[in-house]
């Protein structure tokens, strides 16, 4: 009696590389976006050093959204560098970091704006929260990505470091922590408080991008 053998689906993995490519060209469209946020100020004659200057929370903005698109590009590149083969839960994956980056040039704008009228205004408080949150979304997006990376480590190079996703998810979950606890002081105390801690943050993870100090001989890690 014979037997029929069920076709094995063979195209349900793919190579990385458009993934890659796509992945950077939404990276550049988000910085493209966030730099078309700076404009020149309407000033009266004589007055545009002074309106230059009141709108430094565009600056500031663009910096602290700058610096964080930056990280995610460097996190993004050392997980490829180990990931060799994308199935459909990996993509899906990576289409929550991508939504969540493409996304930041929107509280990015509301920040700016809010602060620009008021320091103290109940619009700057609320404005930096809205910023805090996506930044904590983003940060979970990483560790969905760790987490799915863990449970199937097929999709990576077999001489991957051991503390690689252990470590992703660790940085992934105190970042969204940390922009919380953000977004948490700049609406009940001070919206620059939040601001400070929007720029340390991505500063900390960039220097802290080749891993934790504890795992540092066998490091590379990156994590949002």
């Amino acid at each position: 009696m014979s037997q029929h053998r069920v076709p094995v689906r063979r195209f349900s993995v793919s190579e990385t590389a458009r993934a890659e490519a796509f992945s950077d060209g939404i990276f550049a469209i988000a910085v493209t976006i966030l730099v078309l946020g700076l404009a020149a100020p309407a000033h009266l004659p004589g007055r545009l050093a002074h309106a230059l200057v009141s709108q430094w929370p565009a600056y500031v903005g663009y910096f602290a959204s700058f610096s964080y698109v930056a990280v995610i590009w460097l996190n993004h590149h050392q997980a490829f560098v180990r990931i060799r083969s994308m199935d459909r839960g990996l993509h899906a994956a990576n289409f929550f970091v991508l939504f969540t980056t493409a996304a930041l040039a929107f509280p990015t704008g509301v920040v700016a704006d809010a602060l620009r009228s008021d320091v103290s205004d109940v619009d700057a408080r609320v404005a930096v929260l809205l910023y805090a949150s996506l930044a904590s979304v983003m940060c979970l997006s990483w560790l969905v990505l760790y987490h799915y990376l863990g449970r199937h480590p097929e999709l990576m190079d077999p001489e991957v470091e051991p503390t690689y996703v252990p470590h992703g998810r660790l940085r992934s979950l105190a970042g969204a922590l940390a922009y919380a606890v953000a977004g948490a002081l700049g609406s009940l105390i001070s919206p620059l408080i939040a601001l400070g801690i929007f720029i340390v943050l991505p500063a900390f993870y960039f220097v802290s991008s080749e891993g934790l100090p504890a795992g540092r001989g066998s490091a590379g890690d990156t994590t949002a």
